[in-house]
């Protein structure tokens, strides 16, 4: 068979034929002849930022499990923690996949996501990237998929597969992995004595220290009474404690702390949602709070430098470049994957 390069609404394909796969736990098992295909993402396909919406359980949030009574905001305190890890993950989807088997064509999708920490030694001033990791996974649906060549410079893609079809699905399964290799390092850097703060909903619920840090707020959680008291946080002050998820799968102690104050700015400018593991004593959590509450604002960003100040934490920022520039450029990976798709149909 001779390599073939043809238009397709997201751009143009190269295509390898091989043996498709039924993949069970990124399993393979050669089955039916078909032909692979690499075309570009197109936005049309589905965004490749997906949330952790799933997490929210705000239906379930018990308010009384540091204050019962009228809430009043908390002052953080700086305890002296020697040493932070601050822990992020970047993803980035680089090619539609398209297994034409006989049977009706399989959707699949490769990207690139990695992780990573910037180590912030508070005594001698000095932080330090560590521990950063690159994988790049290709997903298949309907059940099926197939290996996916090596690439030009050690492009490697390791395939996985879930039974829907759907774009969303497969960019979900995707996000899900960059997610598990973030909640992977985060344990194993609070499990070092680190205390960790990790971007993003917090997803293994040991009782170690490390926080969960979320920039956004898409879920409401607090009650019409208690939700007043964020809009009287000041910077360096944070919400009492409350349960989200209780009784469910994900349970974590949470508040709410504000950054910094803007004279211009709404009432939750500059407010950010932490949370723990319930599996920490409260008064665990109460001591982790308080120091969340305290030191985070000393490494907030500045507006004339971070269009996502202070939300987007400078160590965080800088983490996100490093990571960003270790995933390789996008259009050398797409180039070196299709040419090695064609290559590999031109030796079968």
């Amino acid at each position: 068979m001779t390599a073939h390069c043809g238009l397709s609404a997201a751009g143009v394909g190269a295509r390898r034929r091989f043996g498709a796969a039924n993949l069970s736990r990124s399993t393979c098992t050669i089955a039916a002849m078909g032909q692979l295909f690499v075309e570009g993402w197109a936005p049309e396909y589905g965004s490749p930022f997906e949330t952790d919406d799933a997490l929210a359980d705000q239906g379930k949030v018990d308010e009384s499990v540091e204050v019962d009574g009228p809430w009043t905001p908390i002052a953080g305190r700086d305890d002296g923690v020697a040493e932070i890890a601050f822990v992020d993950g970047v993803r980035r989807i680089d090619a539609r996949l398209t297994l034409d088997n006989p049977e009706g064509p399989v959707p699949g999708i490769c990207g690139t996501y990695g992780v990573g920490a910037v180590i912030w030694n508070r005594e001698v001033h000095r932080s330090e990237y560590a521990d950063i990791q690159i994988d790049r996974l290709a997903v298949f649906g309907n059940g099926q998929g197939s290996p996916v060549p090596m690439a030009e410079s050690g492009i490697v893609y390791r395939s996985e597969s879930i039974p829907d079809s759907d774009p969303g699905m497969l960019i979900q399964r995707f996000h899900g992995s960059m997610r598990k290799a973030e909640a992977g390092l985060s344990e194993r850097l609070a499990q070092s004595g680190l205390f960790v703060v990790a971007d993003g909903p917090i997803n293994d619920l040991s009782a170690t220290e490390k926080v969960g840090y979320i920039k956004s707020h898409r879920a409401p959680y607090l009650s019409p009474v208690r939700a007043p008291i964020v809009g009287r946080l000041r910077a360096g002050e944070r919400t009492p404690l409350f349960l989200i998820g209780q009784g469910g799968a994900y349970p974590r102690y949470s508040w709410y702390q504000r950054l910094a104050e803007f004279p211009d700015g709404h009432s939750w400018t500059g407010v950010v949602r932490c949370e723990v593991s319930s599996a920490l004593p409260v008064a665990a959590a109460q001591t982790v709070a308080n120091r969340t509450a305290a030191v985070l604002p000393l490494v907030g960003s500045e507006a004339h430098i971070d269009s996502r100040a202070p939300q987007n934490l400078v160590p965080i920022a800088a983490l996100e470049r490093e990571l960003r520039r270790s995933l390789g450029d996008p259009s050398f990976v797409y180039r070196a994957l299709r040419s090695a798709v064609a290559a590999a149909a031109v030796e079968v």
